[in-house]
């Protein structure tokens, strides 16, 4: 229980709403239980709240209201336009508070995101749980509050929502993008248009050639037009399979590249707890794998919600945890001992046996050295509270939750995506710079780099980057200096 009894005011001079043409006073609530949501947009739990406070508001249209109360952990997620993006990628649609200041945080008593405070429905407060509930056990608790306040007040109608909507464009918030071979014996591209869930197919010169999933979410195997997905993220391929994270749904699916098939390998299609010992693969509930990377006939995967890294055999259905605790944390040493914070991109280079790891909670690169006994260890990053924009030595430079990267010899380019910049890790000098220092964009309109989420090493020469909240596909061409729309 909170140490108050009348809810501080929401409704307060400075902070901006979304969804809603007008603040909310709690007076205006009066008659139901109001739920406040305590999130930031980087955070992988407060992703997973939002589908249980769906189920909430489904359940009870006319008596729970939820309202989001957005408290910044990153300085990019204190600009209400990123916010903005966040809202329409997660499809949220109730009412939003953005509170760059965390006013009301501090008023609420909140310690930890994500955190839910329940207000009676005579505007006093009835306590706050912190985490991911259980959905079945929170809604018999609100179902048991409203029946002591039945009678009480009748609520009042609400205005009408004014849903941020999803962007009309040929991708919506892409993920990562992947080289494979195409259908067809060709080289191409492999893009994950999570904000359309589908994966879709792209020539050597950026044409669709081909898509995945019915463009609805769900998680059905089949055809091509019949699978469905949920929120795609991430790849990995080999000549005749593109393996899925399929976040959204909890699960790895993998696409045959000759007839179109998708078929889950891994997941259940609900949020999984801690990865431990071998398991079988289909019966094992994962938490939003956000990245994968083949590593001979072994997929490795970023199982970002329990902040560890999985590894799946496809031929055996077998998989189990690779490296990290489950604990959220920079901790290096032996692999099974370390702790990371929702690892969101992986990288694999065949030649020293390390898996690199955009660690985007600690806004670090890591590595994972395979070996007999394989070893978590940091390049740049200090912490879950560390970070910045700034380039020098590994142990001075900082970046802002790094959501991808590529390797290719002594050179890793990681989306440094709050900080909306693609940075070089120079191996061997151990120094960070821009990749961009004075490039030339070619584009008929030219926009700046927004929440890039992944890039890839497209030859010697040129990177292909997601321009996430651009809703676009960037090359670099390191030689010409320039960028330029790719798709």
């Amino acid at each position: 229980m909170l140490g108050i009894v009348r809810a501080p005011e929401i409704a307060r001079p400075g902070l901006t709403w979304f969804n809603v043409a007008a603040p909310i006073p709690l007076a205006d609530l009066a008659g139901r239980l109001v739920i406040l949501d305590f999130w930031t947009f980087c955070c992988i739990n407060c992703m997973h709240v939002l589908q249980t406070l769906a189920k909430i508001e489904a359940r009870f249209p006319d008596t729970v209201t939820v309202i989001g109360v957005h408290s910044p952990k990153f300085a990019a997620e204190k600009d209400p336009a990123n916010v903005a993006q966040a809202i329409a990628r997660y499809r949220i649609t109730h009412p939003v508070i953005h509170d760059p200041e965390m006013s009301l945080w501090h008023e609420y008593a909140v310690k930890a995101w994500p955190t839910l405070v329940f207000i009676a429905p005579d505007g006093s407060v009835l306590g706050a749980s912190s985490g991911e509930p259980d959905a079945d056990k929170l809604i018999a608790f609100i179902e048991e509050q409203l029946a002591g306040f039945q009678s009480h007040v009748a609520p009042k109608p609400l205005p009408a929502g004014l849903v941020t909507p999803m962007p009309a464009s040929r991708f919506a918030f892409p993920g990562k993008a992947k080289s494979i071979v195409l259908p067809n014996g060709g080289r191409g591209w492999a893009v994950a248009d999570s904000g359309h869930h589908q994966i879709a197919l792209l020539d050597a010169r950026g044409r669709e050639v081909g898509r995945y999933g019915s463009g609805q979410p769900g998680f059905d195997d089949g055809s091509a037009a019949q699978a469905s997905f949920r929120d795609p993220q991430g790849f990995a391929a080999s000549d005749t399979t593109l393996y899925v994270a399929d976040t959204g749904n909890h699960a790895i699916r993998a696409i045959d590249l000759s007839s179109g098939r998708v078929e889950t390998l891994a997941g259940t299609g609900s949020r999984g707890r801690i990865l431990g010992a071998s398991a079988e693969a289909k019966t094992t509930a994962l938490a939003s794998p956000w990245d994968i990377v083949l590593v001979d006939d072994v997929l490795a995967f970023a199982n970002a919600g329990s902040h560890q890294l999985g590894a799946l055999d496809p031929k055996r259905g077998i998989l189990a945890r690779l490296a990290g605790t489950g604990a959220e944390g920079l901790q290096d040493g032996m692999a099974l001992h370390g702790a990371m914070a929702q690892p969101s991109g992986l990288a694999y280079d065949e030649e020293t046996g390390r898996i690199f790891i955009a660690d985007s909670e600690t806004s670090s690169v890591r590595f994972l050295q395979l070996g007999e006994t394989p070893q978590l260890m940091t390049l740049v990053g200090t912490g879950l509270f560390d970070f910045g924009y700034k380039n020098g030595s590994f142990g001075e430079a900082r970046l802002q939750h790094c959501l991808g990267l590529s390797v290719r010899g002594e050179e890793v380019v990681v989306a440094d995506s709050y900080n909306a910049r693609l940075a070089a890790l120079d191996l061997a000098a151990q120094e960070v710079s821009d990749i961009d220092d004075g490039y030339t964009c070619i584009d008929a309109v030219c926009l700046p780099l927004a929440e890039p989420a992944g890039v890839q090493h497209d030859g010697e020469t040129r990177l292909l980057v997601s321009d996430t909240n651009n809703h676009r596909l960037l090359i670099y061409d390191r030689n010409a200096r320039t960028t330029a729309t790719f798709a």
